[in-house]
Parts: C-alpha cells; structure tokens; sequence
C-alpha cells in the first residue's frame, strides 16, 4: 500500500512537473533574446564567460542584473551594486509574502528552496494557476516545471550571449526589447479579476512612472510596490 502511495505521488509530480514545462513555453520568446543580450554586455563590462552563468545563476532576477551590469566598474562599487539590487529586488518580499499562505504544509527547507527560485513570472504563473484551481492545494511539481524551463533557458543564453559577445550585435534594433512588457501583460491578463481589483495595479504604476522621472536610481520599485498595496487595503478592501 505504501509503495502503490509513493508510486501514486510520483507519477502525479510527474504530470505536474511537465504541465508547469508546457505553462512555461511561451515565455521563453522573452528569456532567450534578453539572455543573450545580458550575457553579451556582461562580458563588455569586464565579467569573464564563467562569472555570466554564475550571476544570472545566484541571482535569479533579471531587472537587478541589467542594472548591476550597466553599474558595474573595476574595480567594483560594492555597497551601491548591493543597494541597487536590494531595492530592485525587494519587490520579492511582497511576492513571497502572498505566495507563504500556499506553502504552510511544505517543511521550511523546501520554502526557502521554492522561494530562491522564485522569480516575477514564476510567481504570476503560480498564483495564476491557484487562482484557476480553487480548492487545490499547491503544486510542487508544476512549480518545478516552470522554474526548471525558465532557469535553465536564463542561465544557459546568458552564457551563450557571453560566449559569442559583440558577434549578434545590438539585439535591441530588433525590437526584443519589447518581449519583456509584453510578457508582463500577458501575465498580468492570467491574473485579472475586474476593474476594481486593478486598480492597486493602475495606482502602482502611476506612483512608479512619477518616481522614476523624478527620481534617480531605482527607488520607483518600491515606491510603486507601497503605492500599490496602500491602495490595495485602504480603497479595494474599504478599510
């Protein structure tokens, strides 16, 4: 019985793992071009072939890593590429703050396993995938397909844009730079429930355009990011 169980488990993890590989295809139209750009101005700036992979591979986040490279310098201003990337990144807070209620059933080393690969469209997919399945717990295994995809097509373009360097030239005259936004909206579509609801999302971005004309550096992050969850509790919630 207990062997027909973990056979039962393994073979759902299965189906979930490859199910979360399929959820995770279409954004690859926007991993592998900005891969290979990241890769290519990070070997300009001085990073070797082997300190690319290392960078997009410790730290999964591409924002914080075009601006750390775009900072970078020899040698390196340390506490301003540390800041940089703190106030770019701590939008992950809130993500993992709203992703935690799904995972009190896991143990805490495979939280903070789950949570170190949790990067803005890993997150959106999982919630959008919660939201669509009420009344299923959360899948580990589909959760580990779309990571594995994404992580693994990040770091390895990263590399190949670090390997072939100037050789592709300037992708953004190909418009690639376009793929990014448009796969934020498609997943911000996947997570849409009515005009009342969006209007934390209209409020943050307005907050964050405001910030970022004003402002140097990248504090529009989580200036757009309170913005949002003020709106999100005082007007939507009516408190």
């Amino acid at each position: 019985m207990q062997t027909t169980s973990l056979t039962d488990r393994q073979n759902s993890f299965r189906a979930e793992f490859f199910r979360g590989v399929k959820t995770s295809l279409p954004l690859l139209i926007a991993f592998v071009p900005f891969g290979l750009l990241l890769g290519s101005q990070a070997v300009q700036k001085g990073f070797s072939i082997l300190e690319v992979p290392l960078l997009t591979g410790l730290n999964f986040a591409g924002g914080s890593e075009f601006a750390a490279v775009g900072l970078w310098s020899i040698p390196p201003a340390i506490m301003l590429l540390a800041g940089v990337t703190f106030l770019i990144n701590s939008r992950h807070i809130l993500m993992g703050a709203a992703l935690a209620p799904h995972l009190k059933h896991l143990p805490r080393w495979k939280i903070f396993l789950l949570l170190f690969f949790m990067c803005d469209e890993v997150w959106a997919l999982t919630l959008t995938d919660l939201h669509a399945r009420p009344g299923h717990r959360f899948s580990t295994g589909f959760y580990a397909g779309i990571t594995v995809c994404l992580y693994l097509t990040w770091v390895i373009f990263t590399f190949m844009g670090g390997y072939t360097g100037n050789l592709l030239g300037d992708l953004t005259r190909y418009g690639v730079d376009m793929a990014f936004p448009a796969v934020f909206i498609m997943l911000l579509k996947g997570m849409w429930k009515g005009a009342r609801n969006a209007l934390p999302w209209c409020v943050s971005l307005g907050v964050a355009v405001l910030v970022h004309l004003l402002l140097p550096g990248a504090w529009y992050v989580p200036a757009g990011a309170l913005a949002g969850i003020t709106t999100a509790f005082l007007v939507v919630r009516g408190i």
